[in-house]
C-alpha cells in the first residue's frame, strides 16, 4: 500500500508496534511519565504512561504508519483501547496474549515466540526484552530495543522507522 506525503512522494505503509509493559507502561521511580489520570480513573488504569508517547504515536500515524500494540499481556482488547482513548490515543491494532495464543500458537504443537510481530506484517517492534530482537533476526522483523529512561526515545523510533520502512521497500 502506497501513500503520498506533503512532497507529493508516494511512501509505503508500514507497521509499527509496542510493548506495553516496561515500554509504554513505566515506573515513575525509573522513567519520566504522562500527566497520571486523576480519581476515579487513576483507580481503574493504574499504569503510568512513558513521557511522550501522547506525541510520538499520533505522530508515527501522521508519518504514515500504522501503530500497532503487541503484548504478551493478558489485558482485554477493550481495556487497552479505553486506557490510550483518554490520552487521545488510537491504535490500529492491537495483539494481546489471548489472540497472540488464537492466532500464532494455534495448530503448532511445539511452542512458538512469545511474540511475532511477522505473522502480522509488522515490520518493526519496539520491546524491552533481548530475546524479542533475537526473534526479529531468526522471523524477519526489526526490533528497537528500549529499556532504560532515554528523552530522545521517541525520536530515535521515528528515526528508526522511517529507516526501515525505507530500507525495508527498496
Amino acid at each position: 500500500m502506497s501513500l503520498i506525503n506533503n512532497n507529493g512522494d508516494s511512501i509505503k505503509k508500514m507497521r509499527v508496534s509496542f510493548d506495553l509493559d516496561e515500554v509504554l507502561f513505566v515506573s515513575p521511580m525509573t522513567h519520566k511519565i504522562e500527566e497520571p489520570f486523576k480519581f476515579p480513573l487513576n483507580k481503574i488504569f493504574i499504569e503510568n504512561l512513558r513521557y511522550g508517547t501522547k506525541m510520538l504515536i499520533p505522530k508515527l500515524q501522521e508519518l504514515g504508519f500504522e501503530v500497532w500494540v503487541y503484548t504478551t499481556s493478558y489485558r482485554s482488547t477493550k481495556y487497552i483501547k479505553s486506557y490510550f482513548k483518554h490520552y487521545g490515543i488510537k491504535f490500529d491494532g492491537i495483539v494481546n496474549g489471548q489472540r497472540h495464543e488464537d492466532e500464532v500458537q494455534k495448530g503448532h504443537n511445539y511452542p512458538m515466540p512469545t511474540k511475532l510481530p511477522s505473522f502480522y506484517h509488522i515490520s518493526l517492534h519496539i520491546d524491552d526484552e533481548a530475546v524479542v530482537a533475537t526473534y526479529g533476526k531468526t522471523y524477519g522483523f526489526d526490533v528497537f530495543q528500549l529499556d532504560a529512561q532515554d528523552d530522545d526515545w521517541a525520536q530515535k523510533i521515528i528515526e528508526k522507522a522511517e529507516y526501515v520502512r525505507e530500507h525495508r521497500f527498496e
